[in-house]
């Protein structure tokens, strides 16, 4: 990042390292995965597709990143587990659990067709995610048999839930006949009622799956006789059990013991809150205004297999707008964005609760909803290019106290755009021009800013040409709520004019006080147009969601109360 004078404001970052000899577990869960089952009407209680999707998912993510040495899910969630020395972007946990959910929100976007070719995707999925930060084996074993027996008690209820909807009782007679029953008292409900033996149901469905490493031969080459050379090297692969956290399962597979160690022994009595209490949970300090910054990961490989058009293209540019924009309607409390290049800075007004101001789930859910909506808009901004390599993001929360230092981190940003995009424009016409890039990078070293814009002059043949690129390029994206005069009502005579509020993408100086100025709504007490213009709410028939209509121009949102961590919530199995 460039230099200058508001580069203090990342003294205000904190790191969140995971010290050994913990050990890693990122655990993600759809977010409102209730009302995307049922928007895109998964079979019930259990959709075997679903699960089969997320389950390539979490293969792909185990293959992709080396240090994840199993993993365990079911219904919408799931379980990464990292190898005890793992040095993983230097055990981060914002950075850690961030590329983990982004990787996976963006796999189950482009995977999507292959298990619902017949449907398409309505909306964009997103994830939350938390870092378990396991003390021992003993630990780590405990949080698997939990997670597994969570797995045993929501599918088991969920089972006979959806048996006596299909018999004729309605949802809310069901859960009272089920309320207060135990295993066995579900166990008879299902063979006496139904005729259904629970023991008889697909293990997919009543045990969860595992993604673990195992080693195997591999091919590289052929000697001359043509005889094969072989390696070890490690596969993932799919493996159902009656007890992920016994000895007898866990200790038969060498690359687990190796990399986490051994279970010495069975666990006979699982305590969910003691392995909470093991919950890497940062809260966010309060009264503070809080910074979620989105980095493309890999974005140079992933702009050159793409072939992005150099030193800018702005359909790539205007695809990450248009994913800051979906994060703005999606999420309320954030009041602006900033976006420049593959990266965006979301700010959360002061006031915010969002997720009891968690940073793990805030993060999280930002960077999956930004992941899955650049996937899914690719085909709208590049219809003739196929995506060839996976996106993904990681992203970071920081606390701003006041005003001020928040508005020299969005200057901080805006110069750094400026600084680069000069740079990478001078380089990228040296190159056109017929120079290496290492002769580029020679030439441009120790340059300033005026001596650039003589050598674009020089090269292009035209005056002051830096000033004539677009200033998107220049300046960068600035994302927010706009609101303004309802001109229809206006014009059919009305006395008092209406209000109508939306996301706007503008491309201006953020760094002079005048755009503060025209703009006070942003940082000043109206945040939203559902708090300053008297939004109206109605629950919708689900009771999962809660849609908004947006002041007068009846544009319809959902907005959810996202207050629950994700291990805190209730047990439902919505696949």
């Amino acid at each position: 990042m460039a230099n200058s004078k508001y580069e203090y404001v990342k003294s205000f970052e904190v790191e969140d390292e995971i010290m050994l000899p913990n050990i890693i577990v990122v655990h993600i869960d759809g977010r409102d995965f209730g009302r995307f089952s049922e928007v895109h009407e998964f079979v019930k209680p259990n959709d075997k597709r679903a699960l089969e999707l997320m389950n390539d998912c979490a293969k792909t993510v185990s293959e992709q990143f080396p240090d994840i040495i199993f993993s365990y899910g079911f219904s919408n969630e799931y379980s990464f587990v990292f190898k005890k020395e793992t040095k993983f972007y230097q055990r981060r946990a914002s950075k850690v659990l961030s590329l983990i959910i982004s990787y996976f929100s963006s796999l189950y976007v482009t995977k999507w067709k292959e298990f619902f070719p017949q449907t398409g995707m309505r909306f964009p999925p997103s994830f939350q995610s938390q870092v378990i930060s396991c003390a021992s084996m003993e630990v780590l074993q405990a949080y698997l048999a939990w997670r597994q027996r969570e797995c045993h008690l929501s599918n088991q209820y969920n089972t006979c839930l959806w048996e006596l909807i299909r018999n004729g009782k309605s949802e809310k007679e069901a859960q009272e006949i089920l309320k207060g029953t135990h295993k066995q008292d579900k166990n008879e409900l299902l063979y006496q009622g139904f005729n259904i033996n629970y023991k008889e149901q697909e293990t997919i469905f009543r045990q969860g799956t595992c993604i673990l490493k195992t080693e195997v031969q591999h091919i590289v080459k052929y000697n001359q006789d043509g005889s094969p050379v072989q390696r070890l090297r490690m596969k993932a692969i799919k493996v159902h059990s009656k007890n992920i956290a016994s000895r007898s399962f866990w200790n038969d597979y060498l690359c687990l013991c190796r990399e986490l160690g051994q279970f010495a022994e069975d666990v006979n009595k699982i305590k969910p809150d003691y392995v909470k209490s093991f919950l890497h949970v940062s809260k966010l300090m309060p009264s503070t205004w809080i910074v979620i910054r989105v980095d493309g990961c890999h974005f140079h490989r992933f702009s050159d297999v793409h072939e992005f058009e150099k030193p800018n293209d702005a359909q790539a540019l205007n695809l990450m707008n248009s994913c800051a924009v979906g994060v703005l309607e999606e999420f309320k409390d954030i009041v602006f964005s900033y976006g420049v290049s593959d990266e965006y800075s979301f700010v959360l007004k002061k006031e915010s609760q969002l997720y009891q101001r968690r940073s793990s789930e805030i993060v999280s859910a930002i960077v999956s909803l930004f992941s899955s909506m650049y996937t899914i808009k690719w085909k709208e901004f590049f219809p003739q290019k196929e995506l060839k390599h996976v996106p993904y993001f990681d992203g970071r929360a920081v606390c701003y106290p006041t005003s001020e230092i928040l508005l020299d981190y969005l200057a901080w940003r805006q110069v750094d755009c400026h600084i680069n995009n000069q740079y990478n424009t001078c380089f990228w016409m040296l190159v056109k021009s017929g120079k290496s890039k290492s002769e580029a990078q020679n030439y441009l070293k120790g340059t300033q800013s005026q001596e650039k814009n003589e050598l674009l002059m020089r090269l292009s043949g035209i005056i002051d040409y830096y000033n004539t690129l677009p200033l998107m390029f220049r300046q960068g994206s600035s994302v927010f709520w706009h609101t303004h005069d309802d001109k229809k009502m206006s014009n059919q005579g009305n006395e008092a004019v209406g209000k109508c509020c939306k996301v706007v993408v503008e491309h201006c100086n953020i760094i002079e006080k005048s755009f503060w100025e025209a703009h006070p709504d942003i940082l000043g007490e109206k945040f939203s147009c559902c708090k300053s213009l008297g939004c109206t709410f109605a629950l919708d028939s689900h009771h999962l969601t809660r849609r908004v209509t947006c002041c007068d121009c009846k544009v319809a949102k959902f907005a959810r109360s996202d207050s629950l961590s994700l291990l805190e919530q209730p047990s439902t199995n919505c696949l």
